[in-house]
């Protein structure tokens, strides 16, 4: 028996693209095709049923019939909107980043539930009124372990020693943490071969690797109870950040958002 016509799927909205004057592409990411894209006849008139179901930032169950090159969503209903988290410009940017690195890690067609399990998780926790941004911290390190890039912590990517409590340094290209030792002979190669394109290690220091570990091996419920001070809360950004750019090749135009309106913020 082949594919049924029509099938059914919850899914969240990662993006969405006009088709024509009427109809959407709209790219979502679900619990067993993992991410898909299909079209949203009408969604644009006016009065359609379907436009606020199929909007980024949107879990809802959706029914779709399979098409030449994309298949057609037919029915949506809302499970989830997320409003709080829509109408606070702050946690929607979070969102939106969110919703990017999802879209920009992930291939069509690759089933991956926990990641999907993450993702609406994550998403709950940041409509809640006391979420900050330890949120987004937990939620790349572990987008990040899913997807087969998880980050080294314990031992030294060069020699494989056992990493002591003093200051270490996170290295991008490596994928994970260099012993003193090996980051002073690695800068010494750079230095040789004047390496432009290989990334410097950013120091990390013993805090920042105590919350690293801790966050990349419990719950969200632990991880939100570690009270994490402004300057370790950038140290932490700055690593995670660094390593998903090195990752990808490129900077999200989300995250440059989040940063402008940090800024924003801060001289309100």
């Amino acid at each position: 028996m082949g594919t049924p016509r029509n099938y059914q799927t919850q899914g969240i909205s990662l993006k969405q693209t006009k088709l024509g004057e009427f109809d959407k592409i709209v790219t979502i990411y679900t619990p067993e095709f993992g991410k898909l894209r299909a079209v949203a006849k009408g969604a644009c008139r006016p009065k359609s049923k379907l436009g606020g179901n199929v909007e980024p930032l949107t879990y809802s169950l959706m029914l779709l019939a399979k098409g030449r090159n994309l298949d057609i969503i037919t029915q949506s209903q809302t499970i989830n909107g997320f409003l709080a988290l829509k109408s606070d410009l702050w946690r929607m940017a979070c969102g939106l980043y969110i919703l990017e690195l999802i879209d920009s890690f992930t291939v069509e067609g690759g089933e991956n539930r926990p990641l999907f399990d993450l993702l609406l998780d994550v998403l709950n926790q940041l409509s809640e009124p006391d979420s900050n941004e330890t949120v987004l911290r937990y939620f790349e390190l572990n987008l990040l372990h899913y997807l087969g890039y998880r980050p080294q912590l314990h031992r030294c990517v060069s020699c494989n020693s056992p990493l002591k409590p003093v200051v270490n340094f996170f290295s991008p290209s490596k994928g994970g943490l260099l012993c003193p030792h090996c980051n002073s002979e690695e800068n010494h190669r750079y230095e040789q071969t004047e390496a432009i394109s290989l990334k410097p290690s950013l120091p990390l220091s013993v805090g920042a690797l105590k919350v690293l570990r801790l966050w990349q091996s419990c719950d969200y419920a632990t991880a939100r109870r570690v009270r994490v001070k402004p300057e370790l809360s950038q140290e932490l950004e700055r690593v995670l950040c660094e390593y998903i750019r090195y990752i990808l090749q490129r900077e999200l135009k989300s995250l440059t958002w989040l940063k402008e309106l940090r800024k924003e913020i801060a001289v309100m």
